[in-house]
């Protein structure tokens, strides 16, 4: 890591140790660095910004909160770069976000523009496995759930097809958007719309909708996956407005 790369540019305002901090991300960005990389050791980084222990100390134990860097200790201890763990991503996104008044029908407005575009790009990379498992669960959603416990099962299948096509679509961007709002449909709507009596319509088109998806997967045809997928979408977010509607009159 340069003294250059790491210590120029910095806005003069911001701590010593947050300077840090940004300089390691910048680093990881410029320099395509890959998780398991170490950084410099403590005496090196105290150098290169002029800093103090404590300094460089509260800038690593920074990066090992935001997840970015492990530390260990120890004569061949150190900090070593580290792949951010999805769920750490995820869950830090929908704690902000549960205070914003985030609803069904806001996910689906976006789940309508990113959803058909992630299908079409999964298309050429799913494997027969992957379709047999897309097949697998669809098949959990066939039966009509007798109890709460199999219902929330089911809703967990849908969304679960989508994850599958999210962590296939070969976009990064795409793929957190794609599993991001599925995770925020099982914050914000499942947990309440089991409370419900069992939604039979909404049911039935999903059903439906992933049945033809999985066909048009298996022939690789992309103009069939992207309108089926819109449409589903479209769907999805008028069964959910009218969700939202029946949950404000059971609060009223």
């Amino acid at each position: 890591m340069s003294k250059a790369l790491i210590a120029t540019d910095m806005p003069k305002r911001m701590k010593r140790a947050d300077q840090i901090v940004e300089a390691v991300k910048r680093w990881i960005v410029v320099q395509d660095i890959q998780p398991g990389d170490r950084l410099p050791n403590e005496k090196a980084l105290m150098e290169q910004f002029e800093c103090s222990k404590g300094t460089v100390r509260e800038a690593l134990k920074s990066l090992e909160v935001q997840g970015l860097v492990t530390i260990k200790t120890g004569p061949n201890g150190g900090a070593m770069l580290a792949e951010v763990p999805y769920g750490n991503a995820s869950q830090m996104l929908r704690n902000f976000l549960h205070f914003q008044h985030t609803t069904g029908p806001d996910v689906y407005g976006l789940r309508k523009l990113i959803e058909p575009e992630i299908a079409v790009l999964a298309c050429d990379q799913l494997t027969t496995e992957d379709i047999d498992q897309l097949a697998h669960l669809t098949a959990c959603c066939d039966e009509a759930p007798v109890d709460i416990e199999q219902r929330l099962h089911s809703r967990m299948s849908e969304l679960d097809f989508h994850i599958l096509l999210a962590d296939r679509c070969g976009n990064p961007i795409l793929g957190f958007m794609g599993r991001f709002l599925n995770d925020l449909l099982k914050d914000l709507v499942i947990y309440k719309k089991v409370q419900l009596p069992e939604q039979i319509e909404f049911s039935k088109a999903n059903l439906q909708y992933h049945l033809q998806l999985v066909e048009a997967f298996k022939v690789r045809d992309k103009a069939k996956v992207r309108q089926l997928m819109f449409e589903h979408m479209q769907s999805a977010e008028a069964f959910n407005i009218e969700l939202e509607a029946r949950l404000s009159k059971q609060l009223l």
